[in-house]
């Protein structure tokens, strides 16, 4: 935390009407989590909200007024905080704090008892609500736009990146042969955008959202998070109420290994924009490896022609 991101924030707050009750030189300002954003807790005796501020280039990447109305679809479906405030110009949000809740890591999903079924139940809650959400995330035209805006930046690809998309064309084939109804999705279900309050899981953070594969979600959770097979079949069991047909739980497999090609390509635009969160080219090499390495198994063919059969298997 430093003294200029806290000043940062200071200054937002004089300019946000919607939490004009709050002195910016007396409020208690706690700096947060965030990869590519500044992100603050703002408390004042009464209570608590959670403050976003935009990070440097995303504006490359993400559509502000898209996430707004997302973040707001989200909270009337029950699964995000409260939104007070979203500017779709500047991309400054203010939302409700959550009190008493843990922001969750790959550690707390592995400790917390039942942590991975309420993210099931939240996901479930989400997809068969009513939201809809303005962006449609549509996986291989975000890679192209991806490979697209590295084109013009100073970085390579890990080698053998483009020889495995020509191998995702047949996991392209296979997700279109029979579409699964498009929900609103999260799409970006990293393990700090869920908040367990031990009763409930809270899911934040919507720059990615979009109308998608629900599967989508429940497989890159599972990578996120590092979740073992006995948290798979609890975050998939309480989602489907049961055990899902093949060609679901194949969807699901086959989204662990496109959200490592997709998220590659992410972390490589970081790394050309000098983000300093973390390490990015050890975060994208290490997400093509697992990418190959699971779509080189015999199982994520069988998994593959699951998909491709349709719910009837046929």
């Amino acid at each position: 935390m430093t003294d200029d991101s806290i000043e940062q924030a200071r200054a937002t707050l004089a300019g946000l009407p919607a939490l004009s009750d709050i002195d910016p030189a007396t409020a208690r300002i706690e700096r947060l989590g965030g990869l590519t954003n500044l992100v603050f807790r703002v408390s004042n005796k009464n209570a608590s909200w959670c403050l976003r501020l935009p990070g440097i280039g995303t504006e490359e990447y993400i559509n502000r007024a898209d996430e707004a109305q997302a973040a707001r679809e989200a909270a009337r479906a029950g699964v995000s905080p409260e939104v007070i405030h979203a500017d779709a110009e500047s991309g400054i949000i203010v939302a409700r704090f959550i009190d008493g809740a843990a922001t969750m890591t790959p550690d707390l999903f592995r400790t917390t008892a039942g942590s991975p079924a309420r993210a099931g139940a939240a996901f479930k809650m989400l997809h068969s609500s009513d939201a809809r959400f303005n962006f449609r995330f549509e996986l291989f035209s975000m890679i192209d736009e991806y490979l697209g805006l590295l084109a013009g930046k100073t970085v390579d690809l890990p080698d053998g990146y483009h020889d495995v998309l020509t191998e995702a064309e047949n996991v392209r084939r296979a997700l279109e042969a029979h579409p699964l109804p498009s929900a609103a999705c999260h799409c970006d279900p990293l393990c700090e955008n869920f908040l367990d309050t031990g009763e409930r899981m809270w899911i934040v953070d919507w720059e990615y959202s979009g109308m998608n594969d629900p599967m989508w979600d429940l497989g890159d959770l599972s990578v996120e998070a590092e979740f073992d097979e006995a948290q798979d079949e609890e975050m998939v069991r309480t989602y489907f109420g049961g055990e899902p047909r093949p060609d679901e739980r194949g969807r699901i497999i086959i989204y662990k290994a496109m959200c490592d090609l997709l998220w590659t390509l992410w972390g490589l635009i970081q790394h050309a924009n000098n983000n300093p969160a973390e390490d990015f080219w050890v975060y994208s090499t290490g997400r093509f490896d697992r990418c190959k390495k699971l779509m080189a198994t015999p199982d994520f063919r069988w998994h593959v022609n699951s998909v491709g059969k349709g719910p009837n298997g046929g």
